[in-house]
């Protein structure tokens, strides 16, 4: 008998010997079924049924308060200063030294290393409606509707810089790649539409200020497509190619569809993949969408009175009033979220010759749209936002405002916002938040957005690379107090 004989080392060589064995067979197998069958590989993917979507949040976690969002966005971000926000004290203090115990150790974009001195608001403020709310002469319209909207002045954000506070005001995150909160309500509600996009994107240009937006800002992000933003063009054909080209009729576009929609059905049939469903569902809408958009487009529907109201002088010319306007006729068709933005804010320079320019091109839309809902009996379940990415500095950057993202302001109004209302506030220089119940971050907004709509924000998710994603990340308060 040999001695030296190892029976432990015997015992784990069979082992292991039988664990790669084992495993060989096993992954043989495996591929093997693949083959036979690839469906077998998918039960655990995401099953995306067919036909319309209504959304994953059903029934609503609370009471709905908003069914549609329109979200008036300021590209650039206006001075909250010369707006939303009268601070007489950093009138006071115009020209001097700023004081070192608001800015010491704090972020500072571009005026790092520089002398900085008070810049006070170049406008006067006056208290309006029976709310007695501070609003700039430089908006008399929306100072009109004070008693119909809820001020938001102790906003604040984290990301400084335009493109990433951007993406931060749409998505929650400066990361690229998440789903913007249009494209969170759409996966989460659905739209109440089917021949026009639950997520409908428009833009217009100021003279000034000019503030680039790229398209990720309304992604879809790890969503499925489908929810993605949908940008209609504001001059000529908000839908590029809408119609049939010359020579095909109505019947043949029908059978080109439906063949089409056959094929991707043969392919669903293989694989489970979101993407296939929502081809087959935008083939569908693009056909629809051959009615529905003239339609939509045709403002010689409306009456003289609400053109002149909104400021429209020629419809379909690219101004923020005839955006607005088409905005309010996407919500009444059914369209879930519709964002417009105005890229006019960025004033770095000669803000007191270019910001009354960017008042005066939003000023009368902004505030006819929220007159438009009541009269029309949409204002209690349309909820409207308006408001930028951050706010300026209360320095002076030369003859302008730097960026600046401790303090900033937004309205709200409808969709369950108590009207009248001033919420939150910041130092006596605009410099900061006042950090109390009061304060509201972006994740807070974002809470409170889908609170309105019936949703709580942290089971509005979606896995993602192994992780549950949702649009508050791992923050978010509900801002219950400005809830009607």
């Amino acid at each position: 008998m040999n001695s030296n004989f190892d029976l432990d080392g015997f015992k784990n060589s069979i082992n292991r010997r039988t664990f790669l064995g084992r495993a060989a067979f096993g992954l043989g197998g495996l591929a093997l079924a693949s083959l036979l069958n690839p469906r077998l590989l998918n039960a655990a993917e995401t099953v995306v049924p067919k036909g319309p979507w209504r959304g994953i949040i059903n029934p609503p976690h609370f009471p709905v308060k908003a069914k549609r969002i329109i979200h008036l966005y300021m590209a650039g971000g206006p001075s909250h200063l010369e707006s939303l926000d009268y601070k007489p004290k950093l009138k006071e203090l115009h020209g001097q030294p700023f004081p070192e115990s608001f800015t010491k150790g704090q972020q500072l974009a571009q005026l790092q290393n520089t002398t900085l001195k008070a810049f006070g608001p170049f406008v006067d403020f006056k208290k309006w409606g029976q709310s007695g709310q501070e609003i700039s002469t430089l908006f008399p319209n929306i100072a009109g509707i004070a008693d119909d909207i809820c001020i938001i002045r102790s906003m604040h954000t984290e990301q400084i810089n335009h493109d990433p506070a951007h993406a931060f005001m749409n998505t929650g995150s400066q990361i690229k790649g998440r789903p913007s909160m249009g494209s969170w309500l759409l996966y989460g509600l659905g739209a109440e539409t089917e021949d026009l996009p639950g997520f409908v994107v428009l833009t217009s240009m100021g003279k000034s200020g000019v503030q680039p937006v790229s398209a990720r800002q309304w992604s879809s992000g790890f969503l499925p497509s489908r929810f993605e933003g949908i940008q209609f063009q504001s001059k000529g054909d908000a839908v590029h190619y809408v119609g049939n080209p010359e020579g095909v009729c109505q019947s043949t576009q029908r059978q080109v569809v439906e063949e089409i929609k056959r094929l991707n059905g043969m392919l669903a049939e293989e694989r489970i993949d979101p993407e296939i469903q929502t081809r087959i569902s935008q083939y569908e809408m693009a056909f629809r969408m051959q009615s529905s958009v003239p339609e939509l487009t045709d403002f010689t529907q409306e009456p003289q009175h609400i053109l002149d109201t909104y400021g429209v002088k020629h419809p379909g010319d690219g101004s923020f009033a005839s955006n607005v306007l088409m905005a309010r006729r996407l919500v009444e068709r059914g369209t879930r979220f519709v964002q417009v933005y105005h890229r006019a804010w960025d004033h770095h320079n000669n803000i007191e010759r270019d910001m009354p320019v960017s008042a005066k091109d939003v000023d009368q839309a902004s505030a006819a749209l929220v007159k438009d809902l009541k009269q029309r009996g949409m204002l209690d379940d349309t909820l409207v936002i308006w408001g930028g990415e951050f706010g300026r500095t209360p320095m002076g950057q030369g003859s302008g405002r730097d960026h600046h993202i401790n303090a900033f302001s937004v309205w709200l109004a409808g969709g369950g916002i108590k009207p009248g209302l001033t919420w939150g506030s910041t130092d006596e220089l605009g410099y900061r938040f006042v950090d109390d119940a009061q304060k509201m971050h972006v994740h807070d907004l974002h809470a409170t957005m889908l609170y309105l709509c019936g949703i709580d924000h942290k089971r509005l998710t979606f896995r993602s690379q192994g992780r549950d994603f949702r649009l508050t990340d791992v923050a978010g308060n509900i801002a219950k107090g400005i809830v009607a």
